[in-house]
C-alpha cells in the first residue's frame, strides 16, 4: 500500500483548514499527503459563525457580517454594537471549494475514502475524527437551523439575534438563533444546551415552525436549506500518540461553554504550519487553561441550575460587548476575566460550583 509523509483523517473543517495552511504556505514542497474522507462529493452541510477576534484565511467565504446583534430573555432585550469585532458566518459550501480548488492544483495530494487504502506505519497522521465513548449524562449542544426565504422584506439584515430565550425550556437551555442574510432570507436555528435525554427537545421542527410563525409572524416563507448536528460539549477522549496529532474537536479546540471551534482550529492549523519541521518538539497546542477551569465551572452551574441560565447569558451582556466578545472568543485578559466574575449577579452559583 502506499505510504505518505501526512495523513490528514477527516476531510471536514479542521483537516482542510490544516491542508490549507500547509499547501498555501509551501510545507507540502516536495510532501506527500493523504486526506481520508468518505463523502463523495463537497456540498454546503455546515454553518460556521463566530466573532472575529483574529485573522483568517477566508474573509471570501464569509457570507454576512454584523455589526450589531441582540439577546433576549422575556420581556427583555439587549442591543449591542460589535463594530470592531464583527460577527461572520461562513458557507461551507465556499470554503469547500475554496480548499479544494486549492488542493488539487498539487498532484502530491491524494483524497481516499477509507484509511484501509494506505499504510499508516511510517506517516504523521493528523486526526479530527473524535473518539467518543458514551453519550450518556454528557452536555451537547444540540441544534437543526433552516435557512428561509420570506415573499415579503421581514428582516433587518443589519442585527443578527445571538440568543432568544423566550421559548420552552423543559428543565433544560433552549434558545433561537436568527442569522438575517438579507431582507428575506435567514437562517433561524433551535439550540439546546441538554443530555439529549428528552425527546421533546428533538422536535425541532416543529418547535422552528412555531418560532417562525407565532413569534417573529412570518407565515408565507420556504425554507432552501437546513442543518442540524451536535457538538459535545466535553473533551473527545483521543490521545496524541508520538506520530499522531489530533486536530478539531478531536485535538479539543472547542470552547466548552460557547461550542466555538472555528477560529480555534485557523490558530491549531497556523501553530502547526509553524512547526511542523519539529513538530514532535513542541508543546501541544490547546486552548489556555484559564478558559478550560472557567469552562468547567461554568458547565457545572449549567448542569446544576439549568432555570437560571437565560438569565445568566442576558447578564453577562451587562459587560461591554468588547469584553464579554474576547472573553467567549478566548482572548480576554486577566483584568476582562475578574470584570466579568464580579459583574455577575449569581457569581454565588459559580463560587459554589468551584467550592465543590
Amino acid at each position: 500500500m502506499k505510504e505518505f509523509d501526512y495523513i490528514i483523517i477527516g476531510g471536514g473543517c479542521a483537516g482542510l483548514s490544516l491542508a490549507y495552511e500547509l499547501e498555501t504556505h509551501n510545507k507540502l514542497k516536495g510532501k506527500t499527503l493523504a486526506i481520508i474522507e468518505p463523502r463523495l462529493d463537497y456540498k454546503r452541510d455546515k454553518t460556521w459563525s463566530f466573532w472575529k477576534t483574529t485573522a483568517h484565511n477566508f474573509e471570501d467565504c464569509v457570507k454576512k457580517s454584523w455589526d450589531n446583534f441582540s439577546i433576549n430573555i422575556p420581556n427583555k432585550t439587549k442591543f449591542l454594537e460589535c463594530n470592531k469585532l464583527p460577527y461572520q458566518s461562513i458557507d461551507s459550501e465556499l470554503f469547500y471549494k475554496k480548499i479544494n480548488s486549492t488542493l488539487k492544483q498539487n498532484q502530491n495530494i491524494k483524497f481516499y475514502k477509507n484509511i484501509n487504502e494506505i499504510n499508516l506505519n511510517n506517516s504523521l497522521i493528523f486526526n479530527s475524527v473524535p473518539s467518543i465513548d458514551s453519550k450518556k449524562n454528557k452536555l451537547w449542544q444540540h441544534f437543526k437551523g433552516i435557512e428561509i426565504e420570506t415573499t415579503k422584506d421581514v428582516f433587518d439584515e443589519k442585527i443578527m439575534n445571538l440568543m432568544d430565550f423566550d421559548c420552552q425550556q423543559h428543565d433544560s437551555v433552549h434558545f433561537f438563533y436568527t442569522l438575517p442574510y438579507s431582507k428575506n432570507k435567514a437562517m433561524v436555528e433551535t439550540t439546546w444546551l441538554s443530555k439529549m435525554n428528552n425527546d421533546l427537545e428533538m422536535d425541532y421542527d416543529q418547535q422552528l415552525k412555531n418560532y417562525i410563525e407565532n413569534h417573529l409572524n412570518i407565515k408565507n416563507y420556504k425554507i432552501n436549506y437546513q442543518e442540524n448536528g451536535a457538538i459535545p460539549l466535553f473533551y473527545p477522549s483521543n490521545v496524541n500518540g508520538k506520530n499522531k496529532i489530533n486536530i478539531g474537536t478531536a485535538g479539543h479546540m472547542t470552547r466548552l461553554s460557547t461550542g466555538y471551534t472555528f477560529l480555534n482550529i485557523q490558530e491549531h492549523s497556523r501553530y502547526i504550519r509553524e512547526n511542523i519541521d519539529n513538530i514532535d518538539k513542541v508543546k501541544r497546542y490547546e486552548i489556555k487553561k484559564k478558559y478550560q477551569f472557567l469552562d468547567k465551572i461554568f458547565l457545572r452551574v449549567l448542569n446544576n441550575h439549568a432555570k437560571k441560565m437565560p438569565n445568566i447569558f442576558f447578564n453577562l451582556f451587562d459587560n461591554s460587548p468588547k469584553t464579554i466578545i474576547k472573553f467567549l472568543s478566548n482572548k480576554s485578559n486577566i483584568f476582562q476575566d475578574l470584570l466579568i466574575i464580579l459583574k455577575t449577579p449569581t457569581k454565588w452559583l459559580f463560587i459554589k460550583a468551584l467550592l465543590k
